[in-house]
């Protein structure tokens, strides 16, 4: 290695090296949250990369720079989402009635983030299409969600908590379709829907013990 490449190599590692890091990551962060403004206001086809560039004061090349295609931005405002519902979500060991529970809870949740709700509920409306760059994503997550709440479901059998009557693959089909119909009730309603209460009371009525 020659002085002027190991010169090169200590300025990016370097305090303006890192710098510049961590102001891309802001904007990256930025841009995200943009995106997933607008996708929710507008859904993916109407909404615009000049327009979210404009709102992160930035050129249309910056913001291709971070996401080359609208799609890659699209796919990574999903993944932020899933991260940040999957880290809350791993807060502990959850199993049978405790990973209800926690479903319930996730609901209590959202009803904090309307951003995040009402981008879920239009991009995964308009990823019905099987030409939607989403169409695999939102597929993969109902089939994931679904199996993992059967799996709950199951597991609340086993010890006893169900009711007889209850199947638990029909009942994680049910709640999950419950879950995301609230939301649109939510954001319809103006947000004052109880989407964690009417959600609490219909798995309180599938158990035997007190939810």
């Amino acid at each position: 290695m020659t002085a002027a490449e190991t010169g090169r190599s200590g300025a990016s590692g370097g305090p303006e090296g890192r710098r510049g890091y961590a102001k891309g990551r802001a904007k990256r962060v930025e841009i995200l949250d943009q995106a997933m403004a607008l996708f929710g206001e507008a859904g993916y086809r109407g909404a615009s990369l000049r327009v979210i560039a404009t709102r992160c004061g930035i050129s249309h090349p910056g913001l291709l720079h971070h996401f080359p295609t609208k799609e890659a931005l699209l796919l990574a405002v999903l993944q932020r989402r899933d991260d940040v519902d999957d880290e809350w979500l791993a807060l502990g060991v959850t199993r049978g009635v405790d990973h209800l529970r926690r479903l319930v809870d996730l609901a209590e949740l959202n009803a904090k983030r309307r951003g995040i709700v009402e981008l879920f509920s239009v991009v995964a409306a308009e990823a019905t299409a099987p030409d939607h760059p989403a169409h695999a994503y939102f597929e993969d997550r109902y089939r994931t969600s679904v199996a993992n709440t059967e799996r709950a479901y199951l597991q609340a059998r086993a010890a006893g908590k169900l009711r007889d009557e209850v199947e638990p693959a029909a009942a994680a089909q049910q709640l999950i379709a419950l879950m995301d119909g609230l939301q649109i009730q939510w954001l319809i309603s103006g947000c004052t829907t109880d989407m964690a209460g009417v959600l609490r009371a219909h798995v309180q009525a599938q158990l035997t013990v007190r939810f």
